[in-house]
């Protein structure tokens, strides 16, 4: 099956893992030794993570590391950013809205109090 980037950071785990070999490699057993989860549930997320593209694993004579592929999370990025566009639009109309809304209530109370 094949899985994509986005269900690679919808578990925190997952999101943990990343930032731990974001800056750098570890051996899978320091990965484990992190987290207070079994280590064939380590296994999963990182077999997981393998999947989506975001991590590697090489062999360093008995080790097995994982390196980082952060530039998978483009797609991330490049999905969030058209809806960032979307609501900063929604939010500048907004945001136009209630200032119309109290200058008009800066009209009204002046005129109330010539009265």
């Amino acid at each position: 099956m094949r899985r994509d980037v986005f269900q690679a950071i919808a578990d925190p785990t997952r999101r943990a893992i990343i930032n731990m070999i974001a800056n750098d490699s570890l051996n899978l057993n320091s990965v484990a030794e992190k987290f207070d989860i079994s280590r064939p549930a380590i296994s999963k997320h990182i077999k997981i993570l393998t999947e989506c593209g975001l991590i590697t694993i090489r062999q360093e004579g008995r080790e097995r590391f994982c390196d980082a592929k952060l530039d998978k999370l483009n797609e991330v990025h490049d999905w969030v950013e058209k809806y960032k566009q979307f609501w900063e639009s929604k939010l500048d109309a907004l945001e136009a809205y209630l200032h119309e809304l109290q200058k008009d209530q800066k009209i009204k109370k002046k005129r109330t109090k010539r009265k």
